[in-house]
């Protein structure tokens, strides 16, 4: 378990987790051959995640051009995560963290606050990832507004 996030440079811890493209998906899954987005939300169907995953989806198909895979993960259910992406036709899989494990070793299970109630969840975080399966960059605390763009940029750096 880790506080901190990981770092650009070094290589990104792998995992394998329940996917709503069938069966698990592990990172390693993808070394080689593209380099992934793997952006950490909140919670499933909600304001702010709900946008950014239309955002991701509305640039996917540039993406994809760039040879970058798209990875959502969330503490959420696989079943929730399967409602989520059908809902908004998401054409990229969701990753089902329930454990929060995958949160915690990236260093994005932080200490929150809502309505006066502390608790533990998500930090919305972007980690852009290398086919070497290197952090290439890293966007914490990310603000929705315009966050795909800024993510599809750093893919050409």
């Amino acid at each position: 378990m880790s506080d901190e996030p990981v770092r650009v440079g070094e290589p990104a811890p792998d995992f394998s987790l329940p996917s709503t493209s069938g069966g698990t998906q592990s990172l390693s899954d993808f070394r080689g051959k593209h380099a992934v987005v793997l952006y950490f939300y909140p919670k499933d169907d909600t304001p702010g995640c709900t946008k950014e995953a239309c955002y991701f989806r509305d640039l996917s198909g540039e993406f994809e051009q760039k040879g970058a895979v798209i990875l959502g993960i969330s503490a959420d259910s696989l079943q929730s995560h399967e409602q989520f992406r059908a809902k908004y036709s998401l054409p990229f899989t969701l990753l089902a963290d329930e454990g929060a494990r995958v949160a915690q070793q990236y260093g994005v299970w932080k200490e929150k606050s809502m309505y006066g109630k502390t608790f533990m969840g998500i930090e919305r975080t972007t980690i852009v990832i290398d086919k070497e399966g290197r952090v290439r960059e890293l966007f914490p605390n990310v603000s929705v507004e315009g966050h795909a763009d800024e993510v599809l940029a750093a893919l050409d750096s």
